[in-house]
């Protein structure tokens, strides 16, 4: 599950939770043109006016050349408490494959919500463990490391329909990367958007503009990354339509582009599907 839809989810609850009581269940596809796809499922309860439980659930498979199919878990689940205007959030997740790339993730976070602004800061905790595999010239290796990260969010709203939305990470890792001596490493992971070394960042950021035509919302997104084993940047354009189908029901559709150092030039779709069940 990627940073945007977690950033999508979070504050589409906080506008459920904000009407009161309710559930909200999401639950979507993303495919790209490196033959990688992934399904998310995403969950949030209302459990009083002020507090809210989140969830999601991803897996993603990719093609790798050394390995027919590399499959890889996402899971994650937050706890809210709004003292409003101020919220807290705190959580826990995992991600990757045990035999190659996986991390045990805590994140926290503070954040001011008012009529017109949000903001937010973040505070998150990476614990890894990297297999690197065996090849002809390496006997392969486990290395466990750590990476704790600081960010911050922001959302403003220029007038009623339009919306600014800036995001921002950095990470400091407890073990030093040496990008010449890691591109044999990178090749075996580095083939799509959905691959596992693209979750090892040194760095992030985006800028996002929303504009809403009635109950329909467009969105269009521009975030850029470098990698922290070899120095390879990211950018991705994202062009993302939601929409109503029922009353309870909107559906979202996105296209990007990746212009990548790692895995090249990359194409995206996704279809996302969310139910809010207000009372």
């Amino acid at each position: 599950m990627c940073l945007y839809r977690q950033l999508v989810f979070f504050l589409i609850a906080g506008n459920v939770l904000a009407a009161g009581d309710g559930i909200m269940v999401g639950a979507g596809v993303e495919g790209d043109s490196a033959s990688g796809i992934s399904g998310s499922l995403l969950g949030g309860l209302s459990i009083t006016d002020k507090t809210w439980i989140s969830g999601g659930l991803a897996k993603s498979s990719v093609d790798l050349p050394r390995r027919q199919t590399l499959e890889t878990l996402y899971a994650t689940i937050d706890f809210d408490y709004l003292f409003d205007p101020v919220g807290i959030r705190a959580g826990a997740a995992y991600w990757g494959d045990p035999d190659l790339l996986d991390s045990n993730d805590w994140h926290a976070a503070l954040y001011w919500r008012g009529d017109k602004a949000m903001l937010e800061v973040q505070y998150e905790r990476r614990d890894f463990d990297f297999v690197i595999p065996r090849t002809e010239l390496f006997p392969g290796r486990t290395i466990s490391f750590d990476a704790d990260g600081i960010g911050a969010n922001a959302r403003f709203d220029i007038t009623d329909l339009v919306s600014l939305r800036l995001s921002g990470m950095v990470f400091d890792y407890s073990v030093e990367f040496r990008p010449a001596e890691n591109l044999d490493i990178i090749s075996l992971f580095s083939v799509s958007r959905l691959s596992l070394i693209n979750s090892l960042i040194d760095h992030r950021a985006g800028i996002g503009l929303g504009i809403n035509r009635g109950l329909r919302r467009w969105e269009f997104d521009i975030a850029s990354s470098e990698g922290a084993v070899d120095r390879s940047r990211t950018t991705s354009t994202t062009v993302r339509f939601l929409t109503p189908m029922t009353r309870r029901t909107d559906i979202e559709f996105g296209l990007g582009y990746d212009d990548s150092e790692a895995y090249g030039d990359v194409t995206f779709f996704s279809v996302f599907v969310y139910f809010y069940g207000v009372d």
